[in-house]
Formats: structure tokens, C-alpha cells, sequence
């Protein structure tokens, strides 16, 4: 696990799994950035029966207060496979808990957290370009603003352009420096 002040960043547990399907599945709570898909529960749990939501190339951690209640998730992935480094994408789960700070502390965390662990020099992270929320995380947490993906997505039955953001590993506060904070 990864002590924040506000939040701990954690491995998904088997148990876990009965109340983070219907979280993931909730159209009402996903917010207007996102795709308000469902979670397929057959193929999500055969994921995790794979993998544990972690591999070399993708990984999940859940995103807790420090009562153990789930706020949201984050995870890293491999965007282009020929670009090096990671995406990051992040969600918190219920509208009341946004906008409280949880996902700058955990992007900070786990990025510091990547940086350590895995061979990478380059994180990104793609934003709709409305969704000031999301961009101004990845500001608060040192991400550059490179440029816009013109009509990259496609949710809520319209294309959307992203906003990439970039971190490069010099320039993110050690793993130590984070968790001693």
C-alpha cells in the first residue's frame, strides 16, 4: 500500500470485486467525460483471475480514504506501443467525493511510484479538452500541457478532442520525497 495524507493507494483484492463492478457500471456517476459504457462483470473478473490488474504493461491500484472506503481507481498503461513510458488514467467513482483533492494526491503517488519501479523516462496523461477538472490535476501535479488530439474520442455521441499532458522523470519529486510528505 501507499500512504498518502488524504488517501492510500492499493492493490484490487478479490473481494474487492462485488462492489467495484457496479461502481464501474454506474452510467449516473461517470460524469460527462466519460464513456458511459458498463463493465462487462464476466470479462472483468477473467481479468483479474489473469492478472490481479497488474502486468508489465498495465496496472490498477484502488484509491481508498484512510477508513478503507473506495474513492476511485488509477492505473497505467501502454497507450502507443511505440512511444515509450505510460498513460495514466484516473477516475474517482461518486460525484460527492470529487473536487476534495484525492485524485492530485494520487496521481502524485503513483507517479512518483512508476518512476521507481518501471524503465520508463515519460508519463502522459490525455484530458478532454473541457474537462477542467481532470487538466488542472495534471497541472497541480507538474504535467506539461504539450497539445491538443483533435476529435480523439468518441463519448456521449459526440468526438471530443484531448488535451496530452507529459511528465518526464526528472521532473517528478522522488518516491521518497512523496511518501515523506
Amino acid at each position: 500500500m501507499i500512504e498518502g495524507k488524504l488517501i492510500n493507494l492499493r492493490i484490487v483484492k478479490q473481494s474487492d470485486l462485488e462492489e467495484l463492478i457496479p461502481l464501474l457500471s454506474d452510467t449516473r456517476e461517470r460524469g460527462e467525460f466519460l464513456n458511459p459504457n458498463m463493465v462487462n462483470e464476466v470479462m472483468y473478473r477473467k481479468r483479474y483471475q489473469e492478472t490481479g490488474f497488474w502486468n508489465e504493461e498495465f496496472g490498477s491500484l484502488l484509491i481508498t480514504n484512510k477508513s478503507g472506503r473506495l474513492l476511485g481507481d488509477i492505473a497505467f498503461f501502454k497507450g502507443v506501443n511505440y512511444l515509450p513510458g505510460f498513460e495514466i488514467g484516473y477516475n474517482i467513482f461518486r460525484s460527492e467525493d470529487r473536487g476534495k483533492g484525492y485524485t492530485t494526491e494520487a496521481l502524485r503517488l503513483f507517479s512518483a511510484y512508476l518512476f521507481e519501479t518501471k524503465t520508463i523516462h515519460r508519463l502522459e496523461v490525455h484530458a478532454d479538452m473541457n474537462n477542467t477538472g481532470s487538466r488542472k490535476v495534471a497541472e497541480k501535479c507538474g504535467f506539461t500541457y504539450e497539445g491538443m488530439k483533435r476529435q480523439a474520442v468518441y463519448a456521449r455521441g459526440s468526438y471530443s478532442d484531448l488535451a496530452i499532458y507529459s511528465m518526464l522523470k526528472h521532473e517528478c519529486p522522488s518516491f521518497t520525497e512523496m511518501i515523506q510528505k
